[in-house]
């Protein structure tokens, strides 16, 4: 989910610079918010760049021809149609066309939502924003420093307010997960926590070496203590499955609904913010949460995220339409023969994203990471 992956963003791009503000050592914290600020662009672009070409390359191969018209028929695509990508005439216009939509997707020059996404793949919209927010955060760390650990809970929570009072949900979150960083340092956890399934894909530049937690028993409260995050986390999950549209007459939620301010921007997200700070409060603090996102899976997971991210979009537009297509020609669409097609269908499907996915993460996703932190040494004065 959106908002989790932003309170996750704004916990693990902070951890390793407040647990260098708090332990004074302002000289290296310079040294590592460069480094965090270099690499960033690289880690977020390099891929969508790489797997938006791909998707060219598909486009130009007919793999999208199969399904183009599925894509649009509302027999079947019932809740979003997505934007499938057209065909343009030749080759040389297709990729000029990429190189044009790349650069509008770098997009750092104003806060519009949805700015700087890109039609190749809609799924991507989240990538201009991770970075604009990325910045913020990066920029407040620094602004805050040299305050005391009082001063800068209080003009963390300032800078909230504003931002709230702003609509800014997804900066939002990143300033929350800044936030629940300093409230673990504080708590003394170590050097591991419950969340490095997550840490270990997606936002790993943030959470290397010292930075990463480690889970520890403090702070859990005993029976009672994990009975409450428990039923923490059971609210946050609800709370994060308000409904996109129709939240004013859904059952349960017609009330939450009319609470939210009516100058919320993108209102169907203000319980799911809610709803994601709370979840990732209540990882950090149950154990049971902790041993299943530490489980082998969760941790392989964690480390192809990105990649599942960037590659169930161009696999669902070419062979996850066609196996959904077959599917329903064998189960029909009629009544609740439309969801049985559906699930069936996703048996196929969803094996190949994580296949494909892991074979992007071993052959893109985890080399780019090694050539951002290989080019800043190259580029560096040497200390």
């Amino acid at each position: 989910m959106v908002a989790v992956f932003f309170v996750i963003s704004g916990y693990a791009l902070s951890l390793k610079p407040l647990k260098l503000i708090r332990s004074r050592r302002f000289g290296e914290l310079g040294t590592t918010m460069s480094s965090l600020i270099f690499r960033r662009g690289f880690r977020l672009f390099l891929p969508t760049a790489i797997s938006t070409l791909m998707i060219i390359a598909l486009i130009r191969l007919g793999a999208y021809e199969w399904t183009r018209d599925f894509a649009y028929d509302d027999l079947y695509m019932r809740n979003v149609q997505e934007i499938h990508y057209e065909r343009l005439n030749s080759t040389s216009e297709q990729l000029s066309d990429w190189g044009t939509e790349m650069f509008r997707f770098i997009h750092i020059w104003d806060w519009d939502s949805f700015e700087g996404s890109t039609a190749i793949d809609v799924h991507l919209w989240t990538i201009p924003v991770e970075f604009r927010s990325s910045m913020m955060v990066f920029l407040t760390l620094l602004g805050m420093a040299r305050l005391t650990t009082v001063m800068r809970f209080v003009w963390l929570g300032v800078v909230m307010g504003f931002v709230y009072c702003s609509g800014r949900w997804e900066v939002l979150l990143f300033y929350c997960g800044m936030g629940l960083a300093e409230v673990d340092l504080v708590r003394g956890v170590g050097r591991r926590e419950s969340l490095t399934g997550v840490f270990n894909g997606k936002e790993d530049e943030g959470v290397d070496g010292e930075g990463d937690l480690k889970r520890n028993g403090n702070g859990n409260g005993g029976r009672l203590g994990r009975v409450f995050w428990v039923g923490v986390s059971v609210l946050a999950m609800y709370l994060m499955s308000q409904p996109d549209q129709g939240g004013e007459e859904t059952p349960g939620w017609v009330v939450l609904t009319s609470l939210v301010p009516s100058w919320y921007q993108e209102t169907y997200r203000y319980w799911q913010s809610i709803g994601a700070v709370l979840m990732v409060l209540a990882v950090g603090r149950s154990p049971g949460w902790q041993r299943f996102f530490n489980s082998a899976v969760v941790q392989y997971f964690g480390k192809i995220s990105y990649a599942i991210y960037l590659m169930h979009g161009p696999v669902m537009h070419t062979v996850g339409y066609a196996i959904e297509r077959w599917m329903w020609s064998l189960t029909g669409i009629e009544g609740n023969m439309y969801n049985v097609g559906f699930v069936l269908a996703s048996f196929f499907i969803v094996p190949i994203v994580i296949w494909v996915s892991d074979v992007f993460w071993r052959a893109v996703d985890a080399p780019v990471v090694r050539f951002a932190k290989w080019l800043e040494a190259r580029c560096s004065i040497a200390e």
